[in-house]
């Protein structure tokens, strides 16, 4: 019996782009990402001596860097992800990134399997793209999933100091000083914004649209809407703070509730994946009496079809929103 490893070659391979993408990013940024895990970075660049303009500055342009940026379709997909997660990659030389990992992915292709030239060329495209995606899309679900978790407590530090006679600026400004990132520089912008003449309500809602997030849009219509009506805004920031908290809570408890469907889902989406790896590198000639026939590829193409309609409908079945 014949052995083929290919199948586990190529999964390797993917696995090792990813892998370099990441070391690469550790190599060029890994000081300051290591300072961001621990301290406010907004803090700490105003605490080493660079003005609040500079500081300002360079915020912003590394949080709008990737808006609009470049029009290849494929790196659109991953300029909003980009985004979200605050890459430190410029466009250009995360695009530099994808270029190499796919030249990596070639080489290595060209090195450890006996795969065709097109074929080579046609996979490891899909490799530099798809573990750059791959890479910027879990950095930014991380980013994302820690602003949501800060952002009851950021408010309720709001509503606090609000209650003690601050204007709502200066509540701001507080949170960023006492917080940890992502969030912290985040409101740090928004407050140096606001003392620049920017509208505060106006800032929170452009952050919402930039980060996608349902519970930032609603600070910003209860700011605005206390900016043009009046009202109390510390009850109203505090019982906003409760429906996050709450909601927040039914996530979790929705997430615990569906995690078993949820696997299930995903081990019926990959076994039949997982089945045809195997069954190919214990036994390469097995589907070898059938190829030849007339049905072989369009019922490939049936399975095709069926297994992508039961990766959708499982993921439907489980995507609660809350």
């Amino acid at each position: 019996m014949q052995l083929s490893i290919e199948p586990l070659i190529y999964i390797g391979i993917f696995v090792g782009v990813i892998m370099l993408v990441n070391g690469v990013y550790l190599l060029v940024f890994g000081k300051s990402i290591s300072l961001n895990a621990r301290v406010n970075r907004r803090l700490t660049m105003l605490e080493s001596g660079t003005s609040r303009e500079d500081v300002l500055a360079k915020l912003r342009k590394e949080l709008d860097q990737h808006k609009g940026s470049v029009s290849l379709p494929f790196y659109q997909m991953i300029a909003d992800k980009a985004q979200r997660g605050n890459i430190a990659f410029s466009p250009n030389q995360l695009m530099l990134i994808m270029l190499g990992a796919m030249v990596v992915a070639f080489l290595l292709l060209t090195l450890l399997t006996g795969a065709s030239l097109p074929l080579r060329a046609m996979v490891s495209v899909g490799m530099g793209i798809g573990g750059v995606f791959f890479w910027v899309n879990n950095k930014a679900k991380k980013r994302i999933a820690m602003f949501e978790e800060q952002l009851p407590d950021a408010v309720e530090l709001m509503v606090r100091s609000l209650r003690v006679g601050h204007p709502f600026v200066s509540a701001i400004n507080t949170v960023s000083r006492e917080m940890s990132d992502p969030i912290a520089s985040e409101l740090g912008i928004i407050a140096d914004e606001a003392a620049y003449g920017r509208d505060v309500a106006e800032a929170i809602q452009a952050m919402a649209e930039r980060l996608g997030i349902q519970d930032l849009r609603f600070l910003a219509v209860a700011v605005g809407i206390q900016q043009t009506s009046g009202g109390n805004l510390a009850e109203i920031l505090q019982g906003l703070a409760n429906v996050i908290r709450a909601r927040f809570k039914l996530f979790r408890k929705v997430k615990a509730i569906t995690a078993e469907a949820k696997w299930s889902g995903n081990f019926l989406s990959i076994f039949p994946i997982l089945a045809l790896i195997g069954i190919n590198v214990m036994q390469p000639d097995y589907y070898s009496e059938v190829m030849g026939t007339p049905v072989f590829i369009p019922a490939c193409a049936a399975v095709a079809v069926m297994l992508a309609m039961n990766m959708i409908i499982m993921r439907m079945l489980v995507n609660i929103k809350v």
